[in-house]
């Protein structure tokens, strides 16, 4: 099989398809053959070796996926082989970009039945991201604030379509490009990042999501109501206690598991949640998508890697 894989960690240049056996899934494992494959900004990471997850070289990347099950490891019993699946390959997030990719069987579940697999591989990590920060982490409940920075991103985007069929009062940051795509998500307030200041023109929130760090997290902080809270997955350091007065800030790297993909794929499969692909490339070019990722020109919306096609 073919797979695009680093034997050393460096620029996008370092990738190369290579051809490997097809893996055999141990106890626990599902062995996928995988349609499409998204890429993230976790998968440059790890190709540069910054990412905390140390997986010996070689390194097949990738970590979200769809596809079809082909052989059940032992013990496997919630799967059959034929079964149309979408999820993550495991908590090393490695293994995607494959023609075969082995699986944890508790990080996949059931493709939404309305989605294409390129749409199903562009989803994992984002959406369940979104969810972790708006309900495991701010607790949000109806009728209660959010500030979404971000909102015309991968991440941000989600947030703002669960927020608002949450029945919350969303307030949003993204460029004036994005400005009409996250209004259409359902948000009443959009701030242009690049001529507004956010802090001067919305209310208290209870809730501050953060998919852009640095600033932008910090001056959050002069927003947030007492008892809020500040959810991020970017800080590059979370504030110290001085800086809290009667307000919470957390930083979490998602958790990708079957109970919350199931709980995503009803969203989607009601219609609630709708999916952002931008560029595909095939898997020949899985170093071009990671230039992409690094800021070379692409489609807004997640970029998927097509493998069944390539």
């Amino acid at each position: 099989m073919k797979a695009a894989r680093i034997h050393r960690f460096g620029p996008p240049e370092v990738i190369v398809v290579d051809d490997l056996p097809r893996p055999v899934p141990a106890a626990g494992q599902v062995l996928v053959r995988v349609a499409n494959a998204g890429v993230g900004p976790w998968d440059a990471l790890i190709r540069e070796g910054k990412s905390i997850v140390n997986s010996p070289l070689p390194v097949t990347l990738g970590s979200d996926l769809s596809g079809v099950i082909e052989v059940l490891g032992s013990g496997v019993t919630q799967f059959q082989p034929g079964d149309e699946v979408y999820g993550v390959t495991n908590a090393e997030f490695i293994g995607a970009y494959a023609e075969f990719a082995l699986a944890s069987s508790k990080t996949v579940a059931r493709k939404p039945g309305g989605l294409s697999f390129t749409e199903a591989a562009s989803a994992p990590v984002v959406a369940v991201t979104a969810w972790q920060m708006l309900f495991d982490y701010a607790q949000a409940k109806p009728e209660q604030t959010v500030l979404i920075h971000g909102a015309g991103g991968n991440v941000g985007g989600y947030a703002v379509q669960l927020a608002s069929q949450a029945g919350l009062h969303v307030f949003a940051t993204a460029s004036a490009d994005d400005a009409q795509y996250v209004r259409s998500l359902g948000v009443a307030t959009v701030i242009d990042y690049e001529r507004e200041r956010f802090e001067e023109v919305i209310p208290k929130v209870d809730v501050v999501l953060d998919t852009v760090g640095g600033d932008t997290g910090r001056r959050s902080l002069k927003v947030i109501k007492p008892g809020g809270i500040l959810v991020s997955v970017v800080a590059e350091r979370m504030p110290g206690p001085d800086e809290l007065k009667n307000i919470r800030a957390v930083f979490f790297l998602v958790e990708v598991t079957t109970d919350r993909l199931d709980l995503i794929t009803t969203l989607f499969n009601e219609g609630q949640l709708v999916p952002r692909v931008g560029t595909v490339l095939p898997l020949e070019q899985a170093r071009t998508a990671h230039e992409m990722l690094g800021g070379a020109p692409h489609k807004r919306g997640k970029i998927v890697v097509s493998v069944a096609n390539s």
